[in-house]
């Protein structure tokens, strides 16, 4: 049997989703979209992410999957995306890596700034805005694809091509 605590938190992150949720649906934000991958389970969210304008990923609609902790607000999400990407902050695994989405706090390798980590003030929006700012603008100094980074600096054609098959497929994929 869970402790009083445990079943409080729970039930505080269950109901900021279940607003965050509502509110997307309300007013929803351009380049995603979002919604439950089971209505019995507000901590499991599918999403999708249509490629931004005017980058390699325009015209793809990239599945992905938002996790929550239940000690959502105070520990990040984790994003997984489903269809197929070559990206060098997303690894084989379709794991995104991006810093607002690591445990708060001190980065001990010290690539990041606390400030930059994992804040309770980021939202659904949030995350995903960031995530398509992080499409149109790869870190190849922090990758979590360090072939897709090192292809993205040195072979910009072959990168280019890879990407564009991902956006082509994800295309059938919704089909």
């Amino acid at each position: 049997m869970a402790d009083e605590s445990s079943m409080g938190s729970t039930s505080q992150a269950a109901l900021l989703l279940k607003k965050q949720l509502a509110e997307l649906n309300k007013n929803p934000v351009e380049g995603f979209s979002a919604g439950l991958i089971d209505d019995n389970d507000i901590f499991k969210w599918e999403v999708l992410i249509i490629g931004p304008a005017d980058t390699l990923y325009e015209g793809g609609f990239f599945k992905c999957h938002l996790i929550f902790p239940k000690e959502y607000p105070l520990r990040p999400p984790k994003l997984k995306v489903i269809t197929d990407i070559w990206h060098p902050n997303i690894d084989s695994k379709g794991d995104v890596c991006i810093s607002i989405l690591h445990e708060p706090g001190d980065d001990r390798w010290g690539y990041e700034k606390a400030s930059e980590r994992w804040l309770p003030v980021h939202t659904v929006e949030t995350i995903l805005v960031s995530v398509i700012s992080m499409l149109a603008d790869p870190n190849d100094e922090s990758p979590a694809n360090v072939d897709a980074a090192k292809e993205w600096r040195d072979n910009y054609p072959e990168f280019k091509k890879k990407v564009a098959k991902c956006v082509r497929k994800s295309q059938e994929d919704l089909l």
